[in-house]
């Protein structure tokens, strides 16, 4: 269905020293009238943030418009022909918009006969598909979240369920360990990957800190990586983006801006940025994007060639 136009191309970039966390300099980029989520970037340096009914488009000059209404937009990635996948739960499905907000035939919409429910976060899979999370409205006392793989001919499949709110997603760039933040446990959890679409047991990667003080809650949500192997955790809650060693050790709490920090993503010209969504305050006050600068850091990322033909 889609073939080799998900993914262009992963960008190596050298990496230096992970920063103290009191060193990096947390500056405000721009602001929504509600909570956010979703932050990717596109070839351009332009960027995306999902908040209530809309995306909006940020320019690098810090311009921003409303790019599209698509209903609970959440979890995005843009592909190497410049289309957009979006998880929106008031579809409950994986959109798929083209490079000005249109929206396509959905990207995945049903398994097995059956509707999707709510799906949350995404992650590219270098073989041609990729991979969802469908918390739907699952708890730790009614674990019945679900992961999924979308296939190159677009046929969606369930490989992992009886999760507590399965939330960001990370597949690693050789496309051998899948990692998946499990909110309501508020742990990482990995998963070997077989093949694609095909995973061995679930086994803790990171038990993560738990709140204390004026922190209101110990929720992780979306995740990126860097150079190193390092993995981002936007930790709800906690205003704080942790970042865990490739073997899952705690190395860092950075400032998230936001309390109610929800995503993570590298950008900026070296690509040594940080950018963090979620709500400044409580989820139903207003939102925005922070910008950590990690100097001497360099995010993996996920790069979108120029349109290609389908």
């Amino acid at each position: 269905m889609f073939g080799s136009c998900w993914l262009a191309g992963v960008a190596f970039l050298a990496i230096g020293e992970l920063p103290e966390a009191s060193k990096p300099l947390l500056t405000k980029v721009y602001a929504v009238p509600h909570y956010c989520e979703g932050v990717v970037f596109d070839h351009a340096g332009n960027f995306y943030v999902s908040e209530g009914r809309v995306i909006h488009r940020i320019t690098p000059d810090g311009k921003g418009s409303v790019w599209a209404e698509t209903g609970e937009p959440n979890g995005h990635k843009i592909l190497a022909d410049g289309t957009h996948l979006v998880c929106d739960a008031s579809h409950h499905a994986v959109l798929h918009l083209d490079a000005n907000g249109k929206m396509l035939e959905p990207a995945a919409k049903q398994c097995d006969g059956k509707p999707l429910r709510a799906p949350n976060d995404l992650t590219l899979d270098p073989k041609g598909g990729f991979y969802f999370s469908d918390p739907a409205q699952s708890t730790d006392k009614s674990p019945d979240g679900t992961v999924h793989y979308v296939d190159p001919k677009g046929v969606t499949h369930e490989i992992a369920h009886g999760l507590a709110y399965p939330n960001g997603i990370v597949l690693r760039p050789d496309g051998k360990r899948l990692l998946l933040a499990e909110s309501q446990k508020n742990r990482i959890l990995a998963y070997d990957v077989l093949a694609p679409g095909k995973i061995g047991p679930a086994k803790v990667f990171a038990d993560l800190p738990k709140k204390a003080g004026e922190q209101i809650d110990n929720q992780p949500d979306g995740m990126c990586l860097d150079d190193a192997g390092n993995l981002y955790v936007a930790h709800y809650g906690m205003k704080q983006v942790q970042v865990l060693s490739p073997e899952g050790k705690l190395l860092r709490r950075y400032p998230g801006g936001n309390l109610t920090t929800s995503n993570v993503a590298f950008g900026g010209p070296k690509m040594d940025q940080l950018y963090i969504t979620g709500g400044i305050g409580a989820e139903s006050g207003g939102g925005g994007v922070f910008r950590l600068d990690l100097k001497g850091v360099r995010g993996l990322v996920i790069l979108p060639a120029a349109k290609t033909k389908r």
